[in-house]
């Protein structure tokens, strides 16, 4: 008799036990197969690659299609169009950061558009009482309060993050309508207006610069020196080299843009400072680090004795504190205080960090990201203004440029 399977299920329907199924090609994501497969960039990096094309792409069109006459070259990436370009971004870019620290956790803020319209209208009027001093630091309290407020009722009453914030989105924006009483209050202290719109002298910038490039160069040796210590593989001298002298020479290039449009923005530079301190606390830190286990696995993080409730509470604490200082600079910029101040901000700066590659669901985004992502949204917003786009037509395309990034998340996701 012929040898049969036990079971019903044809013999050539079932692999042998010794067979292996992986394909001969397989490797870890950016390692090269010692069979001549083809090299994989690892997930992050190619995302990350991704959105540099992308803003390029979009920078390139939008300088073509703003030739003219008096400008032969284009005028988007005109040195004072590209300076106002980014303090329109300065705001939505601190929000992002802010943003960012909650995402990863695994919540969510919608409320951060009306306690921007709350912080500025409470600044502006504290100028008379309080002063300066007073004004600034309203802002700061206020939002800190707000994000309190709203972190407890998350973390420790156990009201879902999305009906807490929707509900601030409503409250805080009829607390400022009471206060203020429908009315704009105009920022009358000079300091204060500078915040929004000031510009750093030339030679600031060119201090600023070298001390940029100092520290980059610092941070690479002492990086190399530290694998060399512990017996780990290092760069080459041409390798470590190209990582001082790239971002130094658009470390330069950037002073040298921004001089020559009457010099560094103020917003840009305290952009650059939260961003700078951002990236620190989550990537350097424990409570960083301590954010994206609470979003990556709640339950682990709860059994490794990680105490999720305080630190949901101080990652709401941190992002009320910036939505102060984007209030600050959105109060500064526009020149007064109105109740209706900050209206979709929140939506921007979730729009920014999904671009940037943040996940909704927690527990993956970095800070340089959600930085590209609130400058690709600005880059829309300032390119189709000057192509003079119908309102109706900008609000659809950045819907669709969200729908598309969280799509794209998705799909990787599904793929991993």
């Amino acid at each position: 008799m012929s040898n049969l399977p036990s079971s019903n299920q044809p013999a050539t329907d079932r692999p042998p036990a010794t067979a292996d199924v992986s394909p001969p090609d397989a490797v870890p994501e950016g390692v090269e197969s010692p069979t001549g497969g083809r090299f994989r960039l690892p997930t992050e990096s190619l995302r990350a690659y991704t959105m540099i094309i992308a803003l390029l792409a979009i920078w390139a069109f939008f300088q073509w299609q703003t030739v003219n006459p008096l400008y032969p070259y284009g005028i988007f990436l005109h040195p004072n169009n590209f300076s106002n370009l980014l303090q329109q971004m300065a705001v939505t870019g601190v929000l992002a950061v802010g943003m960012l620290l909650v995402i990863v956790a695994g919540q969510i803020d919608l409320s951060v558009g009306s306690v921007v319209g709350l912080a500025g209208g409470a600044a502006a009027m504290m100028q008379d009482p309080l002063g300066l001093g007073g004004a600034l630091g309203a802002a700061l309290v206020v939002g800190t309060l707000v994000g309190a407020t709203q972190g407890a009722l998350i973390s420790y009453a156990n009201i879902p993050a999305f009906i807490v914030t929707l509900g601030g989105l409503l409250a805080w924006r009829g607390v400022i309508l009471g206060l203020s009483k429908g009315a704009t209050i105009p920022v009358r202290e000079p300091v204060f207006r500078w915040l929004g719109v000031g510009k750093l002298p030339q030679g600031v910038g060119v201090a600023l610069a070298v001390v940029a490039i100092a520290a980059v160069a610092f941070l690479t040796v002492t990086r190399l020196r530290a694998r060399k210590r512990h017996g780990l593989s290092a760069p080459g001298v041409g390798a470590t080299a190209a990582r001082i002298v790239v971002p130094a020479a658009l470390i330069a290039f950037f002073i040298y843009w921004m001089n020559a449009g009457g010099g560094m923005p103020v917003p840009v530079l305290v952009l650059l400072a939260v961003a700078v301190l951002g990236g620190f606390l989550t990537q350097n830190t424990t409570f960083g680090r301590y954010l994206y286990a609470i979003g990556g696995n709640p339950d682990a993080a709860r059994l490794s004795g990680i105490n999720i409730r305080r630190y949901i509470l101080a990652a709401y604490c941190v992002l009320g504190l910036l939505v102060g200082v984007a209030s600050l600079l959105h109060t500064g910029r526009v020149g007064s205080a109105s109740p209706d101040a900050g209206t979709l901000m929140e939506l921007d700066a979730i729009a920014a960090c999904v671009i940037g590659g943040t996940s909704l669901m927690g527990g993956r985004g970095t800070v340089s990201g959600a930085v590209v992502g609130a400058l690709i949204m600005a880059s829309l917003d300032n390119g189709m203004s000057l192509l003079n786009v119908e309102n109706y037509t900008q609000y659809i395309v950045k819907g669709a440029v969200l729908v598309a990034a969280v799509g794209f998340d998705m799909l990787g996701r599904r793929k991993g």
